[in-house]
């Protein structure tokens, strides 16, 4: 069964708290663009769907133009979504800075995110905060290319601490390349997001880059490896292109396989978990989900590779690379920064997965209709690494060796292939 694996990438941390008062639309969330700054993008860079736009918009009027700062002439989206009121409220604003964001256009968005916040009635109870406004306003103008304001940074510190040491040190980390510094700086303040939210993987994005690496333990549990074992699973009555795939996977040497269906997975759950792991279980959303919330249990009891049903191991040569992993957890990243879900590798007890199953269970009670893919999926393993990465910078390292790809070495190892169950089953991204 797919998971909430790396559809993930168009989606971040810019519209939410884990605080009540900043989720009472719980499971809403706003996208952001899948960017680095000091990668492939910049402010100024035209987006394939900002180059369609421009291309048959009229001008904006000046007005309109005045009324935020921010020209919305590079964006159809954005300009449709203006016009609903005009721009007249707390709510379209930061809709349209949202899209805005989506679409690379980092200075418009942050124009009307400051937009926003001067419509905003300044009560705690409405949805979106203004210190959420205003630290994904400093981030689009970091993102942007810009520097942001000493008394901005201080007006959110003195209405959120935490997302006040967030923006400063991905400043420090952006502007000054201080790595370490900036993770010392943001703390812990990944806990003031959902997990998998945008603040997740840009904090990653610093952490896996610091020298020598916070990944790694001061001693290496030697013979300890990850099991040679493949897990996948499909609910119920698998299509033939997944039927395939389990078949041929069946045949790969060296790497038994074992296929969960729904209701064995829920008496394993049972079995092994007790009564409230099978509820929670069958309590799930979307068949993806419950891939997501079994894939955890699985993999830390009896260690092993986790593959979704629609990916297949690429060859000979991938499959030799998984049995002689010399890690005894291995992680892929997407090209923006979020851990493959659909693709990893542990060993039985893994402190990493069992941090990850730490917030599944919390995200299953304190916000279970929660997007899947911050609830279940590549949300909590993304979190679960950068709580180490906090842990190791304080001295506490890691007991188990961590090894983190990239996006190019996932494709090495794993491929996509046709599967038309997608266009007629109900999308997890829908739910």
């Amino acid at each position: 069964m797919m998971s909430s694996k790396n559809h993930i990438k168009n989606f971040g941390a810019t519209d939410s708290s884990v605080s009540e008062i900043e989720t009472p639309q719980e499971g809403t969330m706003t996208a952001s663009p899948n960017l680095f700054p000091g990668d492939e993008a910049r402010e100024g860079d035209t987006s394939s769907i900002a180059l369609q736009n421009k291309s048959f918009l009229p001008p904006m009027p000046k007005a309109v133009v005045a009324l935020a700062g921010a020209d919305l002439n590079c964006d159809l989206d954005a300009r449709q979504a203006f016009l609903e009121d005009g721009g007249s409220t707390v709510s379209t604003c930061f809709r349209v800075a949202n899209i805005l964001h989506t679409h690379a256009h980092f200075s418009e968005a942050a124009a009307f995110y400051l937009r926003a916040m001067q419509l905003h009635s300044g009560n705690p109870t409405e949805f979106p905060s203004v210190y959420t406004l205003l630290q994904v306003r400093l981030l689009c103008l970091l993102k942007s290319g810009q520097d942001i304001a000493d008394e901005e940074l201080e007006r959110l510190r003195s209405l959120h601490i935490p997302y006040a040491n967030y923006i400063n040190g991905i400043r420090l980390a952006w502007r000054q390349n201080n790595l370490r510094g900036a993770l010392e700086k943001i703390g812990s303040a990944y806990d003031e997001f959902h997990t998998g939210e945008e603040a997740d993987w840009q904090i990653l994005q610093i952490a896996k880059r610091i020298e020598p690496s916070l990944f790694t333990p001061d001693r290496q549990e030697e013979g300890k490896r990850i099991p040679s074992a493949l897990y996948m699973y499909w609910d119920n009555n698998p299509p033939p292109e997944i039927q395939n795939n389990f078949d041929l996977h069946s045949t790969l040497p060296g790497m038994p396989l074992k296929i969960f269906n729904k209701d064995e997975a829920q008496e394993w759950l049972y079995d092994i978990y007790g009564v409230e792991a099978r509820n929670l279980f069958l309590q799930m959303r979307h068949p993806a989900e419950a891939a997501d919330f079994l894939r955890l249990h699985v993999t830390q009891t009896l260690g092993g590779w986790w593959l979704d049903a629609d990916l297949r191991v690429s060859g000979s040569e991938a499959l030799k690379k998984m049995i002689s992993e010399p890690a005894q957890n291995a992680f892929f990243l997407t090209d923006n920064g979020m851990v493959h879900n659909d693709f990893y590798g542990t060993v039985p007890n893994s402190e990493i997965v069992s941090d990850a199953l730490l917030s599944v269970y919390r995200n299953c009670y304190l916000f279970p209709n929660l997007y899947i893919a911050f609830k279940t999926g590549p949300g909590p393993l993304t979190r679960a690494l950068n709580r180490m990465a906090h842990k190791s910078l304080n001295g506490l390292r890691p007991t188990q060796t961590i090894a983190i790809y990239d996006q190019h070495d996932f494709k090495k190892i794993i491929e996509e292939f046709d599967t038309p169950y997608k266009h007629s089953l109900p999308n997890w991204q829908n739910v």
